[in-house]
């Protein structure tokens, strides 16, 4: 291959497309199935869409390489793990203070599930989960300590859907 054609493939398989050029029904019927248990095999997969094993397996292969599908994981009850708290803080900081330094000064807590920077007011949104409402505000008094934060507000989740998960009984 041409060192030009190489790196004409590299930008096609980087490049941005349109679902409809990418995804079809079928792919969709994959990806909700993989959503609902990751360690479904080919096979199962197969009978389920009417293809063989194979093309599900070169179907899947292509949603990761476009970057459809990027992992495989578990869901997990934290509350039976003892991480039954779940809130969102929002955040204010000092100044003009750059994204670099509020993923810097969140993601330090162990307590921080993911990091949100947004366009208006407040500066950030950081989802936690803790132990018990102690913990939580121990948590957020540690944000607090931070001299680049100014304001927090904590918005503590009394119930939660999630599109594709099934909520339990």
């Amino acid at each position: 291959m041409t060192r030009e054609r190489a790196d004409r493939a590299d930008l096609l398989r980087t490049m941005p497309l349109m679902a409809e050029e990418l995804l079809d029904a079928t792919d969709h019927e994959i990806i909700a199935l993989l959503r609902e248990d990751a360690r479904r095999t080919f096979s199962d997969i197969a009978v389920r869409v009417s293809l063989s094993t194979a093309a599900v397996k070169r179907r899947v292969d292509r949603l990761r390489e476009k970057g459809v599908i990027t992992g495989f994981t578990v869901q997990v009850d934290h509350a039976k793990l003892g991480w039954g708290i779940e809130a969102f803080a929002q955040l204010r900081f000092f100044g003009s203070t750059n994204v670099a330094e509020i993923v810097e000064t969140t993601t330090r807590i162990p307590e921080a599930q993911a990091v949100f920077t947004i366009a208006g007011d407040p500066d950030a949104v950081v989802w936690l989960r803790s132990r018990d409402m102690a913990h939580l505000q121990s948590t957020i008094d540690e944000l607090r300590r931070s001299h680049r934060i100014t304001s927090t507000r904590t918005l503590i989740v009394l119930d939660s859907w999630v599109r594709g998960e099934d909520r339990p009984e």
